[in-house]
Protein backbone atom coordinates (compact mmCIF):
# COMPACT_ATOMS: atom_id res chain seq x y z
CA UNK A 1 0.00 0.00 0.00
CA UNK A 2 1.47 3.27 -0.92
CA UNK A 3 1.54 6.85 1.31
CA UNK A 4 -1.44 8.26 0.46
CA UNK A 5 -3.64 4.63 0.88
CA UNK A 6 -2.11 3.83 4.00
CA UNK A 7 -2.90 7.42 5.04
CA UNK A 8 -6.26 6.87 4.13
CA UNK A 9 -6.40 3.65 5.67
CA UNK A 10 -6.00 5.24 9.01
CA UNK A 11 -8.33 7.89 8.52
CA UNK A 12 -10.76 5.25 8.05
CA UNK A 13 -9.85 2.77 10.94
CA UNK A 14 -9.83 5.62 13.47
CA UNK A 15 -12.96 6.90 12.56
CA UNK A 16 -14.14 3.87 12.42
CA UNK A 17 -13.19 3.27 16.26
CA UNK A 18 -14.11 6.48 17.39
CA UNK A 19 -17.51 5.50 16.22
CA UNK A 20 -16.92 2.38 17.66
CA UNK A 21 -16.53 4.41 21.19
CA UNK A 22 -18.93 6.28 20.99
CA UNK A 23 -21.70 3.17 20.40
CA UNK A 24 -20.13 1.18 23.64
CA UNK A 25 -20.45 4.08 25.67
CA UNK A 26 -23.75 5.07 24.48
CA UNK A 27 -24.86 1.52 25.45
CA UNK A 28 -24.99 2.92 29.30
CA UNK A 29 -25.58 6.05 28.98
CA UNK A 30 -25.68 9.06 31.36
CA UNK A 31 -25.87 7.46 35.34
CA UNK A 32 -26.05 3.83 33.80
CA UNK A 33 -26.67 0.76 35.91
CA UNK A 34 -23.23 -0.65 34.28
CA UNK A 35 -21.51 2.11 35.74
CA UNK A 36 -22.99 2.92 39.29
CA UNK A 37 -25.86 1.75 41.65
CA UNK A 38 -29.57 2.44 40.54
CA UNK A 39 -30.60 3.88 44.07
CA UNK A 40 -28.56 7.29 43.68
CA UNK A 41 -27.30 9.14 46.59
CA UNK A 42 -25.78 12.29 46.71
CA UNK A 43 -23.09 11.04 48.78
CA UNK A 44 -21.57 7.56 47.41
CA UNK A 45 -20.52 6.70 50.76
CA UNK A 46 -24.31 5.63 51.80
CA UNK A 47 -24.60 3.73 47.77
CA UNK A 48 -25.67 0.44 48.14
CA UNK A 49 -25.05 -2.56 46.00
CA UNK A 50 -28.35 -2.44 43.21
CA UNK A 51 -30.91 -5.33 43.39
CA UNK A 52 -30.17 -8.17 41.40
CA UNK A 53 -26.27 -6.71 40.82
CA UNK A 54 -24.45 -10.43 41.27
CA UNK A 55 -24.05 -12.83 44.12
CA UNK A 56 -23.79 -10.14 46.99
CA UNK A 57 -27.44 -9.06 46.26
CA UNK A 58 -28.63 -12.59 47.31
CA UNK A 59 -31.26 -12.58 50.08
CA UNK A 60 -30.77 -9.70 52.06
CA UNK A 61 -28.26 -7.65 49.92
CA UNK A 62 -25.17 -5.86 50.31
CA UNK A 63 -25.36 -2.52 52.44
CA UNK A 64 -22.14 -1.63 53.99
CA UNK A 65 -22.75 1.16 56.37
CA UNK A 66 -25.20 3.01 54.66
CA UNK A 67 -27.40 2.88 57.72
CA UNK A 68 -24.19 4.51 59.78
CA UNK A 69 -25.02 8.07 62.38
CA UNK A 70 -22.86 10.77 61.50
CA UNK A 71 -20.89 9.45 64.63
CA UNK A 72 -19.67 7.02 62.80
CA UNK A 73 -19.00 8.26 59.70
CA UNK A 74 -14.90 8.79 59.44
CA UNK A 75 -12.51 10.28 57.16
CA UNK A 76 -8.82 9.26 57.66
CA UNK A 77 -5.88 10.20 55.97
CA UNK A 78 -3.11 8.16 58.35
CA UNK A 79 -2.71 4.40 59.15
CA UNK A 80 -3.81 5.01 63.09
CA UNK A 81 -6.76 6.97 62.31
CA UNK A 82 -8.02 4.09 60.17
CA UNK A 83 -7.55 1.62 61.98
CA UNK A 84 -9.16 3.29 64.99
CA UNK A 85 -12.30 4.13 63.28
CA UNK A 86 -12.42 0.51 62.06
CA UNK A 87 -12.90 -0.21 65.79
CA UNK A 88 -15.29 2.59 66.80
CA UNK A 89 -18.58 2.25 67.85
CA UNK A 90 -18.17 -2.03 67.97
CA UNK A 91 -20.80 -3.47 66.00
CA UNK A 92 -22.72 -0.13 64.81
CA UNK A 93 -22.93 0.94 61.22
CA UNK A 94 -19.57 2.83 59.85
CA UNK A 95 -18.69 4.66 57.00
CA UNK A 96 -14.81 5.14 56.85
CA UNK A 97 -13.57 7.90 54.33
CA UNK A 98 -9.85 7.47 52.98
CA UNK A 99 -8.73 11.02 52.07
CA UNK A 100 -5.28 10.57 50.01
CA UNK A 101 -3.02 7.22 50.31
CA UNK A 102 -2.31 5.94 53.79
CA UNK A 103 0.81 3.73 54.08
CA UNK A 104 0.38 0.79 56.34
CA UNK A 105 4.76 0.69 56.31
CA UNK A 106 5.50 4.35 56.25
CA UNK A 107 8.97 3.83 58.54
CA UNK A 108 10.14 0.81 56.14
CA UNK A 109 10.65 -3.04 56.52
CA UNK A 110 13.42 -2.42 58.95
CA UNK A 111 11.28 -0.90 61.52
CA UNK A 112 9.00 -4.60 61.46
CA UNK A 113 12.43 -6.61 62.05
CA UNK A 114 13.06 -8.21 65.40
CA UNK A 115 15.94 -7.11 67.50
CA UNK A 116 19.29 -9.30 65.85
CA UNK A 117 17.71 -10.13 62.44
CA UNK A 118 19.75 -10.00 60.01
CA UNK A 119 18.85 -10.79 56.79
CA UNK A 120 22.87 -11.71 55.25
CA UNK A 121 23.17 -13.46 58.16
CA UNK A 122 19.82 -15.43 56.91
CA UNK A 123 21.52 -15.91 53.72
CA UNK A 124 24.41 -17.76 54.81
CA UNK A 125 23.10 -19.94 57.29
CA UNK A 126 20.54 -21.25 54.57
CA UNK A 127 22.62 -21.27 51.58
CA UNK A 128 20.84 -24.88 49.52
CA UNK A 129 25.07 -25.39 49.23
CA UNK A 130 25.35 -25.63 52.90
CA UNK A 131 22.00 -26.59 54.15
CA UNK A 132 20.99 -28.41 51.63
CA UNK A 133 17.25 -29.62 50.20
CA UNK A 134 16.01 -32.04 52.80
CA UNK A 135 15.69 -30.91 55.80
CA UNK A 136 13.46 -27.70 56.54
CA UNK A 137 13.26 -24.95 59.09
CA UNK A 138 10.47 -25.33 61.35
CA UNK A 139 12.83 -27.26 63.98
CA UNK A 140 14.73 -24.03 64.15
CA UNK A 141 15.21 -22.50 67.75
CA UNK A 142 14.02 -18.94 67.98
CA UNK A 143 17.97 -17.30 68.13
CA UNK A 144 18.24 -18.94 64.86
CA UNK A 145 18.23 -16.87 61.52
CA UNK A 146 14.94 -18.55 61.18
CA UNK A 147 13.41 -17.94 64.46
CA UNK A 148 14.36 -13.77 64.29
CA UNK A 149 12.91 -14.45 60.82
CA UNK A 150 9.59 -15.99 62.38
CA UNK A 151 9.35 -13.25 65.27
CA UNK A 152 9.48 -10.07 62.42
CA UNK A 153 7.09 -11.63 60.72
CA UNK A 154 4.85 -12.00 63.62
CA UNK A 155 5.40 -8.04 64.02
CA UNK A 156 4.97 -7.30 60.07
CA UNK A 157 1.48 -9.58 60.50
CA UNK A 158 0.62 -7.17 63.98
CA UNK A 159 1.33 -3.82 62.09
CA UNK A 160 -0.72 -4.24 58.51
CA UNK A 161 -3.51 -6.66 59.39
CA UNK A 162 -7.07 -4.98 60.11
CA UNK A 163 -10.28 -6.49 60.51
CA UNK A 164 -13.06 -4.97 58.65
CA UNK A 165 -16.00 -5.40 60.94
CA UNK A 166 -20.01 -6.18 59.42
CA UNK A 167 -22.02 -3.04 58.24
CA UNK A 168 -18.83 -1.36 57.28
CA UNK A 169 -17.94 0.82 53.93
CA UNK A 170 -14.77 2.29 52.88
CA UNK A 171 -14.44 4.52 49.99
CA UNK A 172 -11.87 6.63 48.87
CA UNK A 173 -12.52 10.42 48.30
CA UNK A 174 -12.34 11.76 45.01
CA UNK A 175 -9.92 9.77 42.15
CA UNK A 176 -6.18 9.70 44.66
CA UNK A 177 -7.26 7.63 47.81
CA UNK A 178 -5.48 4.68 48.03
CA UNK A 179 -4.22 2.20 51.38
CA UNK A 180 -0.68 0.57 50.44
CA UNK A 181 0.83 -2.46 52.28
CA UNK A 182 -2.18 -3.36 54.52
CA UNK A 183 -4.09 -6.40 54.90
CA UNK A 184 -7.97 -5.62 54.62
CA UNK A 185 -9.49 -9.26 56.73
CA UNK A 186 -12.91 -9.40 55.85
CA UNK A 187 -13.09 -12.04 58.67
CA UNK A 188 -16.25 -13.87 60.20
CA UNK A 189 -18.62 -11.02 59.45
CA UNK A 190 -21.33 -9.99 56.94
CA UNK A 191 -22.38 -6.69 54.79
CA UNK A 192 -19.38 -5.25 53.55
CA UNK A 193 -18.47 -2.65 50.69
CA UNK A 194 -14.97 -1.67 49.62
CA UNK A 195 -14.89 0.92 47.05
CA UNK A 196 -13.08 3.61 44.99
CA UNK A 197 -9.45 3.11 46.27
CA UNK A 198 -5.93 2.16 44.87
CA UNK A 199 -4.85 -0.81 47.09
CA UNK A 200 -1.10 -1.49 46.37
CA UNK A 201 -0.29 -5.08 47.61
CA UNK A 202 1.66 -5.66 50.39
CA UNK A 203 5.00 -6.62 50.52
CA UNK A 204 6.19 -9.65 52.95
CA UNK A 205 9.19 -7.92 54.36
CA UNK A 206 10.08 -11.07 55.70
CA UNK A 207 9.54 -13.76 53.54
CA UNK A 208 10.40 -17.78 54.14
CA UNK A 209 13.09 -20.20 52.50
CA UNK A 210 11.85 -23.37 52.11
CA UNK A 211 14.08 -25.66 51.32
CA UNK A 212 11.61 -28.76 50.67
CA UNK A 213 9.16 -27.08 47.95
CA UNK A 214 9.89 -28.13 44.61
CA UNK A 215 13.36 -29.17 43.50
CA UNK A 216 15.34 -26.34 44.04
CA UNK A 217 13.18 -24.57 47.24
CA UNK A 218 11.53 -21.73 47.18
CA UNK A 219 10.72 -18.81 48.63
CA UNK A 220 7.03 -18.51 50.49
CA UNK A 221 5.69 -14.85 51.30
CA UNK A 222 2.38 -14.01 53.17
CA UNK A 223 -0.52 -11.29 53.34
CA UNK A 224 -3.19 -10.71 51.23
CA UNK A 225 -4.16 -7.23 50.12
CA UNK A 226 -8.17 -8.41 50.61
CA UNK A 227 -8.76 -11.57 52.11
CA UNK A 228 -13.03 -12.80 52.57
CA UNK A 229 -12.11 -14.97 55.24
CA UNK A 230 -15.90 -16.67 56.33
CA UNK A 231 -17.65 -13.67 55.73
CA UNK A 232 -20.91 -13.01 53.30
CA UNK A 233 -22.26 -10.59 51.30
CA UNK A 234 -19.25 -8.36 50.48
CA UNK A 235 -19.42 -6.00 47.42
CA UNK A 236 -15.57 -4.82 45.93
CA UNK A 237 -16.11 -2.07 43.52
CA UNK A 238 -14.48 0.68 41.41
CA UNK A 239 -10.67 -0.45 43.22
CA UNK A 240 -7.29 -1.08 41.22
CA UNK A 241 -5.30 -3.54 42.95
CA UNK A 242 -1.65 -3.35 42.07
CA UNK A 243 1.65 -4.28 43.05
CA UNK A 244 2.42 -0.77 42.12
CA UNK A 245 6.06 0.37 43.19
CA UNK A 246 6.99 -2.98 43.81
CA UNK A 247 6.60 -5.37 41.10
CA UNK A 248 7.72 -8.87 41.17
CA UNK A 249 9.65 -7.91 37.75
CA UNK A 250 11.66 -5.53 40.11
CA UNK A 251 12.52 -8.32 42.86
CA UNK A 252 15.80 -10.20 43.29
CA UNK A 253 16.84 -13.36 43.09
CA UNK A 254 18.13 -15.21 46.49
CA UNK A 255 19.35 -19.05 46.21
CA UNK A 256 18.52 -19.27 42.45
CA UNK A 257 14.85 -18.58 43.01
CA UNK A 258 12.46 -15.38 42.47
CA UNK A 259 12.71 -13.81 46.41
CA UNK A 260 8.45 -13.27 45.92
CA UNK A 261 7.37 -11.24 48.46
CA UNK A 262 3.48 -10.99 47.24
CA UNK A 263 0.91 -13.15 47.50
CA UNK A 264 -2.50 -12.68 46.47
CA UNK A 265 -4.67 -9.44 45.45
CA UNK A 266 -8.32 -10.93 46.68
CA UNK A 267 -9.19 -14.59 48.44
CA UNK A 268 -12.37 -15.81 49.23
CA UNK A 269 -11.93 -18.60 51.08
CA UNK A 270 -13.27 -20.97 53.79
CA UNK A 271 -16.59 -20.53 53.33
CA UNK A 272 -17.23 -17.39 52.15
CA UNK A 273 -20.05 -16.49 50.34
CA UNK A 274 -22.25 -13.78 48.37
CA UNK A 275 -19.45 -12.01 46.82
CA UNK A 276 -19.79 -9.23 43.98
CA UNK A 277 -16.23 -7.84 42.27
CA UNK A 278 -17.27 -5.14 39.80
CA UNK A 279 -15.49 -2.21 37.63
CA UNK A 280 -12.36 -3.07 39.84
CA UNK A 281 -8.89 -3.16 37.81
CA UNK A 282 -6.67 -6.26 38.50
CA UNK A 283 -3.05 -5.63 37.28
CA UNK A 284 0.82 -6.15 37.83
CA UNK A 285 0.36 -9.40 40.04
CA UNK A 286 1.45 -12.83 39.94
CA UNK A 287 -1.38 -14.98 42.42
CA UNK A 288 -4.36 -12.76 41.31
CA UNK A 289 -7.37 -14.19 43.09
CA UNK A 290 -7.83 -17.33 44.82
CA UNK A 291 -11.61 -18.72 45.37
CA UNK A 292 -11.36 -21.38 47.93
CA UNK A 293 -7.88 -22.08 49.34
CA UNK A 294 -7.80 -26.42 49.69
CA UNK A 295 -8.53 -29.38 48.16
CA UNK A 296 -8.70 -31.38 51.66
CA UNK A 297 -11.99 -32.88 52.31
CA UNK A 298 -11.60 -31.05 56.03
CA UNK A 299 -11.61 -27.81 54.17
CA UNK A 300 -14.70 -29.15 51.85
CA UNK A 301 -16.78 -29.84 54.18
CA UNK A 302 -17.17 -25.60 54.89
CA UNK A 303 -16.69 -24.49 51.18
CA UNK A 304 -19.46 -26.84 49.32
CA UNK A 305 -22.73 -25.02 48.74
CA UNK A 306 -20.53 -21.52 49.56
CA UNK A 307 -17.89 -19.54 47.31
CA UNK A 308 -20.45 -17.98 45.22
CA UNK A 309 -19.21 -14.98 43.61
CA UNK A 310 -19.75 -12.98 40.62
CA UNK A 311 -17.26 -11.08 38.39
CA UNK A 312 -18.44 -8.55 36.11
CA UNK A 313 -16.85 -5.19 34.50
CA UNK A 314 -13.15 -5.60 35.75
CA UNK A 315 -10.16 -5.18 33.71
CA UNK A 316 -7.30 -8.38 34.38
CA UNK A 317 -4.57 -6.70 32.98
CA UNK A 318 -0.50 -7.69 33.12
CA UNK A 319 -1.02 -10.90 35.40
CA UNK A 320 0.25 -14.29 35.79
CA UNK A 321 -2.22 -16.47 36.96
CA UNK A 322 -5.46 -16.70 39.00
CA UNK A 323 -7.87 -14.56 37.17
CA UNK A 324 -9.81 -16.35 39.16
CA UNK A 325 -8.51 -19.89 40.29
CA UNK A 326 -11.63 -21.87 41.86
CA UNK A 327 -12.71 -24.77 43.49
CA UNK A 328 -16.01 -25.59 44.74
CA UNK A 329 -17.88 -22.52 43.74
CA UNK A 330 -20.59 -21.20 41.93
CA UNK A 331 -18.77 -18.27 40.13
CA UNK A 332 -19.84 -15.95 37.32
CA UNK A 333 -17.17 -14.65 34.87
CA UNK A 334 -19.37 -11.98 32.81
CA UNK A 335 -18.23 -8.95 30.71
CA UNK A 336 -14.58 -8.57 31.82
CA UNK A 337 -11.52 -8.19 29.73
CA UNK A 338 -8.23 -10.20 30.19
CA UNK A 339 -5.05 -8.20 28.93
CA UNK A 340 -2.59 -11.13 28.49
CA UNK A 341 1.06 -10.00 27.73
CA UNK A 342 4.75 -11.58 28.79
CA UNK A 343 4.48 -13.93 31.53
CA UNK A 344 0.82 -15.07 31.04
CA UNK A 345 0.51 -18.95 32.27
CA UNK A 346 -3.44 -18.82 32.33
CA UNK A 347 -6.88 -17.10 33.67
CA UNK A 348 -9.69 -19.49 34.48
CA UNK A 349 -8.41 -22.06 37.01
CA UNK A 350 -10.66 -25.07 36.99
CA UNK A 351 -10.17 -26.52 40.66
CA UNK A 352 -12.27 -29.01 42.60
CA UNK A 353 -16.09 -29.07 42.15
CA UNK A 354 -15.98 -25.90 40.87
CA UNK A 355 -19.05 -24.01 38.50
CA UNK A 356 -17.40 -21.78 36.95
CA UNK A 357 -19.44 -19.48 34.15
CA UNK A 358 -17.84 -17.34 31.69
CA UNK A 359 -19.32 -15.61 29.33
CA UNK A 360 -19.36 -12.46 27.27
CA UNK A 361 -15.80 -11.89 28.05
CA UNK A 362 -13.10 -10.36 25.77
CA UNK A 363 -9.53 -11.69 25.86
CA UNK A 364 -6.87 -9.60 24.13
CA UNK A 365 -3.98 -11.66 23.88
CA UNK A 366 0.05 -10.98 23.20
CA UNK A 367 1.55 -12.38 19.78
CA UNK A 368 2.32 -15.93 20.96
CA UNK A 369 -0.59 -16.57 23.41
CA UNK A 370 -2.98 -18.70 22.43
CA UNK A 371 -6.61 -19.05 23.37
CA UNK A 372 -5.55 -22.95 24.83
CA UNK A 373 -4.20 -21.09 27.40
CA UNK A 374 -7.29 -19.04 29.09
CA UNK A 375 -8.50 -22.36 30.63
CA UNK A 376 -6.29 -24.56 33.21
CA UNK A 377 -7.55 -27.76 34.35
CA UNK A 378 -6.51 -28.17 37.82
CA UNK A 379 -9.23 -31.15 38.41
CA UNK A 380 -11.80 -32.32 36.13
CA UNK A 381 -14.95 -29.96 36.90
CA UNK A 382 -17.39 -29.16 33.61
CA UNK A 383 -17.65 -25.34 33.20
CA UNK A 384 -19.51 -23.41 30.65
CA UNK A 385 -17.40 -20.78 28.65
CA UNK A 386 -19.77 -19.00 25.94
CA UNK A 387 -20.07 -15.96 23.71
CA UNK A 388 -16.34 -14.86 24.38
CA UNK A 389 -14.29 -12.85 22.12
CA UNK A 390 -10.14 -13.18 21.46
CA UNK A 391 -8.46 -10.83 20.13
CA UNK A 392 -12.29 -9.90 18.19
CA UNK A 393 -13.02 -12.98 17.19
CA UNK A 394 -15.41 -15.88 18.66
CA UNK A 395 -13.54 -18.83 20.24
CA UNK A 396 -15.00 -21.58 22.08
CA UNK A 397 -12.72 -21.58 25.05
CA UNK A 398 -13.18 -25.25 25.60
CA UNK A 399 -12.63 -26.82 22.12
CA UNK A 400 -9.06 -24.46 22.00
CA UNK A 401 -8.30 -26.13 25.60
CA UNK A 402 -9.03 -29.82 24.13
CA UNK A 403 -7.57 -29.20 21.09
CA UNK A 404 -4.12 -28.20 21.90
CA UNK A 405 -4.05 -30.32 25.35
CA UNK A 406 -6.11 -33.63 24.93
CA UNK A 407 -4.40 -35.24 27.63
CA UNK A 408 -6.86 -33.03 30.28
CA UNK A 409 -9.72 -32.31 28.38
CA UNK A 410 -12.51 -30.22 29.84
CA UNK A 411 -15.92 -30.81 29.87
CA UNK A 412 -19.10 -28.18 29.07
CA UNK A 413 -21.70 -27.10 31.42
CA UNK A 414 -21.21 -25.63 34.57
CA UNK A 415 -24.71 -27.33 35.41
CA UNK A 416 -26.67 -23.99 36.51
CA UNK A 417 -27.51 -20.85 35.08
CA UNK A 418 -26.69 -16.90 36.31
CA UNK A 419 -29.91 -15.33 37.40
CA UNK A 420 -28.58 -12.16 39.22
CA UNK A 421 -27.04 -9.94 36.83
CA UNK A 422 -27.99 -6.61 35.64
CA UNK A 423 -26.79 -5.16 32.06
CA UNK A 424 -25.03 -7.93 30.28
CA UNK A 425 -23.19 -6.14 27.07
CA UNK A 426 -21.98 -7.59 23.89
CA UNK A 427 -18.21 -8.98 24.43
CA UNK A 428 -16.85 -6.50 21.58
CA UNK A 429 -18.56 -3.58 23.39
CA UNK A 430 -16.09 -4.53 26.62
CA UNK A 431 -12.68 -3.62 26.49
CA UNK A 432 -13.75 0.06 25.66
CA UNK A 433 -16.92 -0.21 28.49
CA UNK A 434 -14.46 -1.44 31.00
CA UNK A 435 -11.66 0.56 29.71
CA UNK A 436 -13.28 4.38 30.56
CA UNK A 437 -15.18 2.28 33.63
CA UNK A 438 -13.32 0.36 35.81
CA UNK A 439 -10.44 1.28 38.06
CA UNK A 440 -10.78 3.94 40.94
CA UNK A 441 -11.17 7.20 40.85
CA UNK A 442 -14.47 6.29 37.99
CA UNK A 443 -17.26 5.99 40.09
CA UNK A 444 -19.83 7.91 38.48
Amino acid sequence: MNRTGWHGHAIVRAASLAGCTALVLALTGPGAQAHSPSNHHRDAARQTLPAGDGWASHGTGTTGGAAADREHVHTVSTWAEFRAALADGGDAPKIIKVRGTIDAVSEGCAALAAPGYDFGAYLEKYAPETWGLEQDLTAEPDDSPEGLRRASADRQDAAIKVNVPSDTTIIGVGRNAGIKGASLQIKGVDNVIVRNLTLESPVDCFPQWDPTDGSRGNWNSEYDTAVVHGSTHVWLDHNTFTDGEHPDSAAPTHFGMLYQQHDGELDIVKGADYVTASWNVFTEHDKTILIGNSDSESTAAGDRGRLKATFHHNLFSGLVERAPRVRFGQVDVYNNHFVAETGYSYSFGVGKESQLVAEHNAFTLAKGIGPAKILKRWNDSPLTARHNLVNGKRVDLIAAHNAELPDTPLRSGAGWTPTLRTAVHPAWAVPVLVGHGAGAGRIR
